[in-house]
């Protein structure tokens, strides 16, 4: 060794010379060559990190240190030597990705995977149906009718409307004959004015004529805020040629002083929430329903469902303390047991009107001369028909199965899709809980849109509004305002705006969450697609809730299948997601693929750094998440098949909130511990 040591420097001392003068030959000439191997080498170093969740922690640990025995190589003399030896061993090739941090414009992701651990994505087979069908609109017009001829003046200038839908075509005839009526229609069809019409007809004929002091002559009861003060808006409009009859509105929110005061002055037509009016008849001594000639339960069904059972009995009490004789209307897109229960308690002898040829029944069986039923039959007749439902016929209905991490990401992409990259999109997002809508309107509008621009050039950035219940009466007006007169944006909202809402030019009704049962699917999809316009809908389902599709067809309702794929494919377009790879600049459908799952957790760590960005933040996302566990255990137990808590991965859940793990004691706190499911992996928080 020592001979050999000597030989060597020996013959380093003695070619000095001529080795420094061919050094610079040599550096000159093979400098190429370095170029095209760094090149490679750099390549290699994409190639192995364009997807961050394809390494292992235990990988990402050694790549330091193997980044620094790269360059000590490559700062001797023989540089060529260890890239050729690199290029027979796999592992050194991926340790050398973080060396190229200069290259790569976003940090290292440390977002842990979406794509992996996930359920398989299950085909879904919609069975064939057949679709409820419903005409619209007929070619009768209101001349035909037997109408003040100021009132159809109206409703050709005013209101726009010329000619009549089916349901009114079946139901204003029958009104004006003074018979008591339950109307089913699909959503969207007309039913308001269907009642309306024939109501302000006959006011306007009572002789003498009708007085403010007179007090109520029509109770309107709806279920929700929004729809009252919308039902207002065309009573007051129908009315403006008879203006001695004057419409009133009470509804949660407002000052209950002003409403006494114009109880006072007197209302003719009143419109109310079930709540708002029983507060008033029993504290308001101004009120008397001495004068009563008609009620109307609109959007009957979902009156019950939130409960106001009680409300309606109190209401109706009041009613028949009065004495005086009076007609009865009721009126939804879907009946129910409890409404056929209602319509026996409140109605004599009432005519159903239906008008979709649902249980083999013709058109032609109703008229102008619709079934009558009598109320000891209707309980008995009416349940065949709650079975099937009428889709408007021109709504596109379509499913995605997501699973639980990939929920938010798809949903961003789908909006991103819609709002961004098309223009005169209007979409109605539908959430589980008030918190949820809070958490997704302020993470959405953050992250998707940035920093709001001031120049007026620049494309506006997407317009995110919210509806819930919890928010302030003026709020909820504000916003109902602003969303039916803007022409694209977002509305992420409850159940509240599921029912009788016109929102014009509503492209998109997306249902986050899916609903509690098929007549909820059907109101609020019924959002888009109104009076024989182009719609569609889009219903998210995760993989272990792929059954809810077969309770839809059970109900003449089928879905067309979005692929998962297809919507994220809109982040390819959006290079503030883009990977630090070049993948897409190459032809592969597995390198594609690869840049998509990138572009995905690119998004998704977005999310969770804005949600991890501060305390606040966090405790928002929780209880986000909390109110969408609670919801998610009060689906009926006809659905519990479906929608149990124990299919529900709370780890997995809780990224699809901006959470990297699931609070620890979440199925406690939401009072389901015990139904908790079970599982290894740090996504599953501790029993506590």
């Amino acid at each position: 060794m020592a001979e050999g040591m000597l030989m060597l420097n020996i013959s380093d001392s003695s070619s000095k010379i001529h080795h420094s003068s061919k050094q610079k030959q040599h550096s000159s000439s093979s400098s190429p060559h370095k170029w095209t191997a760094k090149k490679k080498e750099a390549g290699k170093r994409k190639a192995s990190f364009g997807n961050p969740d394809d390494l292992s922690a235990k990988q990402r640990k050694i790549n330091p240190s193997g980044q620094n025995f790269q360059k000590s190589t490559e700062n001797g003399h023989q540089t060529e030597t260890p890239a050729i030896k690199s290029k027979s061993k796999p592992k050194p090739s991926p340790k050398k990705g973080p060396g190229g941090g200069e290259e790569h414009e976003r940090p290292f992701i440390k977002t842990s995977s979406l794509f992996r651990n996930n359920p398989e994505i299950p085909e879904v087979l919609s069975p064939a149906v057949t679709q409820v069908k419903e005409k619209v609109f007929t070619g009768n017009t209101f001349e035909e009718i037997d109408l003040h001829p100021h009132l159809v003046a109206t409703l050709n200038k005013v209101l726009n409307v010329t000619s009549m839908t089916s349901v009114q075509k079946e139901t204003i005839p029958v009104l004006m004959a003074g018979k008591d009526a339950v109307v089913r229609s699909q959503t969207g069809s007309g039913k308001t004015l269907a009642y309306g019409i024939p109501l302000v007809q006959s006011l306007q004929a009572v002789q003498p004529k009708i007085k403010r002091s007179d007090g109520p002559l029509a109770v309107v009861i709806v279920p929700t805020r929004e729809l009252a003060q919308q039902s207002f808006q065309i009573f007051q409009k129908l009315l403006k040629p008879f203006t001695w009859i004057v419409p009133g509105v009470l509804m949660g929110g407002e000052k209950r002083k002003a409403e006494k005061a114009r109880l006072r002055k007197g209302i003719n037509i009143l419109i109310s929430t079930p709540g708002r009016l029983v507060d008033h008849i029993k504290n308001t001594l101004s009120i008397a329903f001495s004068a009563v000639r008609w009620l109307v339960l609109d959007e009957a069904d979902r009156t019950l469902d939130l409960g106001f059972e009680k409300d309606l009995t109190v209401i109706l009490n009041a009613l028949n303390a009065a004495g005086t004789a009076r007609q009865n209307v009721l009126l939804s897109a879907t009946l129910t047991e409890g409404l056929s229960r209602l319509a026996s308690i409140s109605m004599t002898d009432p005519v159903y009107i239906q008008v979709s040829e649902a249980d083999g029944r013709s058109k032609a069986a109703m008229p102008s001369s619709t079934t009558a039923l009598q109320s000891s039959v209707s309980q008995q007749d009416l349940q065949p028909m709650t079975d099937s439902y009428a889709i408007p016929e021109k709504l596109q209905q379509h499913v995605v199965v997501v699973p639980s991490k990939l929920r938010l990401v798809c949903l961003a992409a789908f909006i991103l899709a819609k709002c961004k990259f098309e223009q005169g999109q209007k979409l109605i997002v539908f959430v589980s809980s008030c918190e949820a809508v809070e958490f997704l309107v302020t993470l959405l509008s953050t992250v998707l849109c940035g920093e709001p621009t001031t120049t007026s050039k620049q494309k506006a950035p997407i317009n995110f509004l919210r509806l819930h219940g919890n928010m302030q009466q003026e709020e909820r007006m504000e916003v109902f305002q602003e969303f039916s007169q803007s022409k694209a944006g977002v509305l992420l909202c409850t159940d509240v705006a599921a029912r009788g809402l016109d929102l014009p030019q509503v492209t998109w009704i997306v249902q986050y969450n899916p609903p509690a049962s098929a007549a909820e699917y059907v109101h609020r999809v019924g959002r888009t697609a109104r009076i024989g316009a182009q719609g569609n809908g889009l219903l998210f389902l995760t993989p272990s809730e792929t059954a809810y599709v077969d309770t839809l067809a059970n109900h003449n309702i089928s879905l067309h299948e979005m692929k998962m794929e297809d919507i994220l494919s809109t982040l390819m377009q959006d290079e503030r997601f883009k990977g630090r790879g070049k993948w897409d600049s190459k032809k592969s459908a597995g390198a594609r693929e690869q840049e998509l799952r990138v572009r995905a957790t690119v998004l998704q760590t977005d999310f969770e750094n804005y949600v991890h960005g501060s305390t606040e933040s966090v405790q928002t996302a929780k209880k986000a998440l909390q109110s969408f566990v609670r919801a998610y255990t009060a689906y009926p137990s006809a659905l519990k098949h479906i929608f149990h808590i124990r299919n529900l991965h709370l780890g997995h859940a809780a990224k699809s909130f901006g959470l990297r793990d699931a609070p620890q004691g979440l199925s406690a706190a939401t009072g389901n511990s015990k139904e908790k499911k079970k599982g290894k992996g740090k996504d599953n928080p501790p029993r506590p």
